[in-house]
This record gives structure tokens, sequence and C-alpha cells, in this order.
């Protein structure tokens, strides 16, 4: 029974997807796609608000047809819409919409001109050349096709950090109440922070005869009992994520956590340092011959082979080895070192909730600042803003500056680069603002050569500042469009412009390989959530995290500096 936002909010995104494969009105579209991000951003479950008789109707996005849809998943567990509309749309088609270049509209063509069902069909049709054909399609298109379905090998399914994480922590709740549980930690890329996730590595300690296997297999969301035993246990859940347990001694508790935390090549490195000292490691402890010398706690496990401790994110043998050797570990960032936000939308663009409230829930979280940066004019579909209209929200946040006492919001843009590397608003109304963002919402399929001149032509602007999700991508969904990311580097490096970390569950964008770069370069990071309601502002953690595995320290991020500093640091040479 899928009771969980998430899980609904993806009924919801397949039911638009479905519908737009079919050619439905738009609005209808919409409004599915609408009422799945609003569910994302809840604080709550629908169903607890169900449960103490709310009227979700009053939600954002959600009218009386919406909430009884989501009345019935909870209640029953059937979408009976989305299964009726399953029944005449090819399943296969879903997927096809999931290649770069290929939305619901071209999907539709293609099933209709060419009867086009999967994958496998698309294939073989490019492979004959018959996509070309296709009014609006052409050889080009095809090519492209034919290069993202190279791309779209498939791969082990993972799952979004956001998405798992609510998962996670019920599910350590529930055991934690077990009596006579003591410790209950999530282990694993979970632990790391990884942007997605395979599968659950949980650790349990307890007292002897506590029924911690019989309360972890018989979990309301437990779908298939794949294995169990007096210490190990693995499960699948509703949502098709593998859960396993480990239940472990107090004295190896360290040792477990740190075996099952891994990365693997991390423990292998680890573990050859440990040969070297004559010592092995495993998931009971370090071992000196027949003694355990160390494995109660993870810091005894990085002492006993001579290294500081090293955080888990970290731990990916990207050089955290060599840099615990000499005693050079970055002092990683955290959410309390931020001061503010510098990428966030109201509700005159594609945003929920005003200026007033994104300001007072800012407020809430502790910042000094906050960036309202909504669309510019070139979005149409997020009522993006002209001229006429961002001169009066400055206005309009000039008065609420005046009112507000603590927090200070930030006249800003997120303003469309174009194809050709201008912006979308005139410098005569940029130059009034506290910062620029820029961003690429179109024209992803660009050539590498061609995206990076875009991108760098764009903060040839004396008003740009910082490069929004600078490649793109959707996890799960959409691969990033290709630029030459060492080059934008230099170049917003040489030019005084930043790069932005979106903190969106659905972008993490950069990459944590990318963050190394950056900090590597000299180049500081702006760590935004580009929230689009109250609740998103939230999301900051899972960019901190992103940044963390990228080994950024506060230093590295612009926005762990208060206002007066921050301003210098926007100010353009």
């Amino acid at each position: 029974m899928p009771v969980r936002n998430a899980e609904i909010a993806d009924l919801f995104d397949r039911m638009a997807t479905l519908l737009e494969i079919q050619g439905a009105n738009p609005f209808r579209v919409r409004a599915y796609r609408n009422a799945a991000q609003t569910l994302r951003g809840l604080p709550r479950r629908v169903a607890d608000m169900l449960a103490e008789e709310e009227d979700l109707s009053r939600l954002p996005g959600i009218g009386k047809d919406l909430a009884g849809k989501i009345a019935e998943l909870v209640d029953t567990g059937h979408f009976v819409a989305l299964e009726e509309l399953e029944k005449e749309v090819p399943a296969g088609l879903v997927e096809l919409t999931r290649l770069a270049g290929l939305g619901p509209k071209r999907v539709r063509v293609l099933h209709e001109e060419l009867g086009i069902r999967d994958l496998t069909e698309l294939e073989r049709a490019a492979r004959k050349g018959r996509i070309r054909e296709l009014a609006g399609f052409g050889v080009k298109t095809e090519q492209r096709i034919l290069q993202a379905l190279r791309r779209h090998a498939p791969e082990e399914r993972r799952h979004k950090l956001a998405d798992v994480e609510e998962t996670a922590s019920d599910y350590v709740d529930h055991l934690r109440a077990v009596a006579g549980v003591k410790d209950v930690i999530v282990a694993g890329s979970y632990r790391r922070r990884k942007e997605t996730v395979g599968d659950l590595d949980i650790l349990v300690t307890c007292k002897k005869g506590a029924p911690v296997m019989r309360s972890f297999v018989e979990y309301d969301e437990v779908d298939e009992v794949v294995s169990r035993g007096t210490t190990r246990a693995t499960v699948l859940l509703r949502s098709g994520l593998q859960v396993d347990l480990r239940v472990v001694p107090q004295v190896s508790y360290g040792a477990a956590l740190y075996y099952f935390t891994g990365s693997k090549a991390h423990n292998v490195a680890v573990r050859a340092i440990a040969v070297k000292k004559k010592l092995k490691i495993n998931e009971y402890g370090v071992y000196k011959g027949d003694q355990r010398v160390a494995g109660k706690t993870e810091s005894e496990i990085f002492k006993a082979v001579g290294l500081r401790y090293i955080e888990p994110e970290l731990r990916e043998n990207r050089g955290e080895i060599e840099a615990a050797k000499k005693n050079r570990l970055p002092h990683l960032v955290c959410v309390s070192d931020i001061r503010g936000d510098l990428h966030a939308h109201s509700d005159a663009t594609d945003g929920h909730d005003s200026l007033r409230k994104m300001a007072g829930a800012a407020k809430k979280l502790g910042y000094s600042y906050l960036a309202i940066t909504d669309h510019s004019k070139r979005v149409t579909i997020a009522h993006g803003m002209d001229e006429k209209r961002l001169r009066r929200q400055l206005d309009a946040i000039d008065r609420l500056n005046a009112m507000l006492h603590g927090i200070r919001v930030l006249k800003g843009v997120e303003v469309d680069i174009l194809a050709d590397g201008t912006l979308d608003l005139s410098d005569s109304v940029l130059r009034h603002l506290d910062l620029t963002v820029g961003a690429i919402h179109s024209g992803f399929n660009l050539s590498r050569h061609k995206q990076s001149e875009r991108i760098i032509r764009a903060m040839d602007n004396p008003y740009f500042n910082i490069l929004a999700h600078p490649t793109g991508r959707l996890i799960n969904q959409r691969p990033g469009y290709e630029i030459d990311m060492e080059g934008v580097m230099e170049a917003a490096l040489e030019r005084g412009c930043y790069l932005e970390l979106n903190a969106q569950p659905d972008r993490l964008d950069l990459q944590d390989v990318h963050c190394r770069m950056a900090k590597d370069m000299g180049l500081k990071l702006a760590i935004s959530t580009d929230a689009h309601r109250k609740s998103n502002l939230e999301y900051m953690r899972f960019g901190v995290d992103q940044g963390r595995r990228g080994w950024l320290e506060p230093e590295d991020v612009l926005n762990t500096r208060p206002w007066r500093e921050l301003k210098r640091l926007l100010a353009r040479r």
C-alpha cells in the first residue's frame, strides 16, 4: 500500500507521462505534475494528514479530485485511473521518455507513426533510418536517439537518497522500539550520503533473545522475506528497495559499522595498510594474530592502523587515506555553517509561497539572508518575468526588507542563458540586483564545445554571478548536457563568477567529483536549494552532504559568509 508521499508522487508523475503520451489535455497533465511536486515537498505524510481528517484539497496544486485519488491510494493501495490508463498505453513507452531528447510528445509520434512500443523497437527503427523520415525529427535527431540508447544501457537499480531517507528513518525507529535493542544505524552508501542508494544495510546491537529479527521481517512495508537467520536477514520492500539486517555483538559494533559503511575500495586500501602492520581487519574487529585489539568503535579501527578518523562521506579511496596519514583531512562543511540560501523561488513565477512566507521560513532556519531568484521571461511554463514585472518585484522586496528583522531578502533572478550565450534580461535591470543566477533550460543537445562556449559567453556579462545546476541533470531521469567542466570552472575563476551545487534531491548538481575539482582550483561554490516552497529550504542538508563528499570546507562555500562579506565576493571585478 503506497502511503509515502514519494511513492504517491511517483505514481502521479507516471500518470502525467502516460496522459501526455496519449495526447491528453495539457492542463490535466500539468495538474498531476504540480501535485507530485507538492507531495514531494510536504514536511508531513499525507497518510497522517488523512488520519487526522485534514482537507488535502487545501494544499497547493491539490484540488478535490486529486485529493480523492490520494485518499484512494492510501486507503486501498490502488490508483484505478492509472491502472486503467496502463491498459491503454504500452508500458515500454514510459521507458522511452527517459531517453535524452525524447519527451512524451515525440514518443507519441514514434508510437503512432512507426508503431514503436519499447527500446528494442526504437533502436531497430533508428538503425534502419526510419526515424529521420518523420516530420520534426531528421538525421541529427535520429543520431542523438542512437547515442542516448547507447548511454541507456541497463544498470543496477538505484534509489535517490531523499526517497530512501524517510524509509530508512522509519525502519530505524521501528527497530529501536524493540525491547532489548541498543544501537540501530544504517551503514553502506546511505551513510556515505551517496546521491543514489542500491540497498540499505542496517546494523543492530541488542540483548540476547531480543525479538529484533521477527520485528524486522514483520515490518508493514516488507513485500518479500528473502532470507532470515539468527543474526542476518534480507527483505524486499514494496518500493523495490532491498534492506539487509545484521545483528552484531557490542564488542564488534565499531568494526561492523566501519566494514559495512565501505566503500569497498576504501576498505581494501585500509586493509592493505593493516597487513603491513601484521594486522587483520574484518567485520568483527582488528586482530593481531588471534587477539582482537580493536573493534568496539570506529575510532579504534582507524587508530589501530595509524590513521586519523575519516568521515564516512570521504571513504571512497580518493585520497582520504593519504590525507589522514599526513593529518590533512578537510574540516568538512556542516549545515550549521550555512548563513543563507542563494537560489529560491516565490509565487511570482512557479513557486508556491509568497516573499514574506519564504523569508519567514528562512529566518526560522537561522539564516540571515535569502535570495529570491524567480525565473526570467524565457521560461514561459514557469510564468517567467520580463523586465517590468521584475522591477515591480524588486520594489516589493525593498518594502518587505523595510519591515523585516533578522533576515534580509536579496534581490535576484534565475535568468535564462540563451542559445547564443546572451542573457534573457537586459543589463538595465540586472544592474539593480544583488545577484544574478544564470541557468540553461533548453538547448541541451548542443555539442560539448558549443555548450561550454555558451556558458562562458554568459559569464562575460558583468552582472552574471552564479551558474545554476551546471549540468542540467536529473538523477535517474535525464543525463546532464555535455560541457567542459574544467574549462567552465577556469572561466568562472577568471571572471569572478561561481558555480552552484544545487541541493534539490532530483538534481544534486554538481557531482561530488566536480565539487572536489572546484575546491582544488580555488573556485568557491554556492550550495543552494532552488526551493519552490517553504519546506524545500530544508533540502540544504542534501547539498551539504554532496559538498562533504566533494571535500568542501566552510571557506569553499559562498553562503557560509555573512552578507557584508558575501556582497564583496559577488561584486564583479
